[in-house]
């Protein structure tokens, strides 16, 4: 049997890793960010926000539970390519359909194992994300090299027209498979109320709580215009997370702005920076973002720590968002970063965490309450 050709991993500043190769045997370019969550790498490959990016797992054995049916956040994986320490070949879980390995080669995903992700990590932290090349195909460096020179980065790219829903979609899930049920807003015979749903590339999970709080949500393509949602007349609307620069969702926006004028509005993520700047605020691209389930966050009003599941590049510069009318709710205490916003005159509010976050602390599922609650007073 022919020895596989190895792995190569080149980032745009020229630094080179080369390991063993796994999933796909394919070349694959994205942005290289890394993820400190000791748990959930299906997660993290199924979540939409990855598009465009390549993950550099900091846990070092990835692969153990390999892959099951139901820990998913989409309907596919959305990494541009995996880069881990060890790879376990053999998993051990009662759930376990298959492994990860055979996972990304039926999902055409290319993965490098056996490099050195301390380092990688230490110099993505240093230089900040970079624009990678992984091959994983026996392509020669020297084209490979030619190529990133040419790829686009993240920034300016309209990433969430590649992962959104193409027509309106009524959620629901059976009894049987959710995971929780809130004892407050979720009572027998209470209120449902209607919800309206942007997907800019919407985790599952978001869709699991809102309705398990009693929601009766319609998921919507983020090109949908807001005409098309004061026709549905919502109680409320929710704005998803998603890939890539806010900045470069114009209509988007410009939709978003029309609608937090007549309706109760609360975003996560993606949501969260769209928010922002329909109001006039602006974003910022951050050195290497946030990725992992362990971020510190401090509510301003009552002092409470929350430890957060976080996944995002970009955040909303904090003096530009006071200006167009947000008090801060929510900062993190890491790098001082805005975590939350409150509108001061609408119901419109949005945090920048993932308070679904599976895996991940549930410290944050009060604010699915706070929806209800300004959908009540509204």
């Amino acid at each position: 049997m022919d020895k596989p050709k190895p792995a190569v991993l080149i980032l745009q500043d020229g630094r080179t890793f080369t390991g063993e190769p796994f999933g796909a045997p394919v070349t694959a370019f994205g942005e290289a960010v890394f993820n400190t969550g000791m748990t959930g790498y299906q997660e993290i490959l199924t979540d939409p926000s990855y598009r465009g990016q390549m993950v550099v797992m900091t846990y070092p054995h990835i692969g153990n539970t390999g892959i099951n049916e139901e820990d998913v956040e989409s309907y596919r994986p959305h990494v541009e390519a995996l880069i881990v320490r060890e790879l376990c070949a053999e998993p051990s879980n009662f759930r376990s359909t298959r492994s990860l390995d055979e996972y990304l080669k039926e999902s055409g995903i290319p993965g490098i194992q056996g490099i050195d992700t301390r380092a990688l990590t230490r110099h993505l932290r240093e230089k900040g994300s970079l624009m990678a090349v992984l091959s994983t195909d026996g392509t020669d460096p020297a084209v490979l090299r030619g190529k990133l020179a040419a790829h686009p980065g993240i920034v300016g790219r309209d990433l969430v027209s590649g992962v959104s829903i193409e027509r309106p979609l009524e959620w629901s899930v059976p009894a049987s498979r959710a995971w929780y049920r809130d004892p407050v807003t979720a009572e027998p015979g209470k209120r449902r109320f209607k919800v309206a749903a942007f997907d800019f590339g919407m985790k599952w999970n978001i869709l699991r709580l809102l309705t398990a709080f009693g929601m009766d949500v319609t998921v919507l393509p983020a090109s949908t215009p807001a005409e098309k949602v004061k026709e549905m007349k919502p109680d409320g609307v929710f704005l998803s997370n998603g890939p890539g620069d806010p900045e470069a969702l114009g209509p988007v926006i410009g939709t978003v702005r029309r609608v937090a004028a007549e309706f109760p509005v609360f975003g996560i993520c993606l949501g969260h920076q769209i928010l922002g700047l329909a109001f006039g605020a602006k974003t910022l691209k951050l050195k290497f973002g946030h990725h992992g389930s362990n971020h510190p966050v401090r509510e301003e009003k009552t002092g409470r720590i929350e430890i957060t599941s976080q996944n995002h590049n970009f955040a909303v510069d904090p003096g530009s968002a006071r200006s167009a009318g947000f008090d801060i709710t929510h900062i993190n205490l890491n790098d001082r970063t805005v975590e939350g916003m409150r509108h001061r005159e609408l119901p419109v509010f949005c945090v920048q965490y993932h308070p679904e976050a599976s895996p991940g602390p549930h410290d944050s599922l009060a604010l699915f309450r706070e929806f209800i609650r300004r959908m009540e007073t509204s």
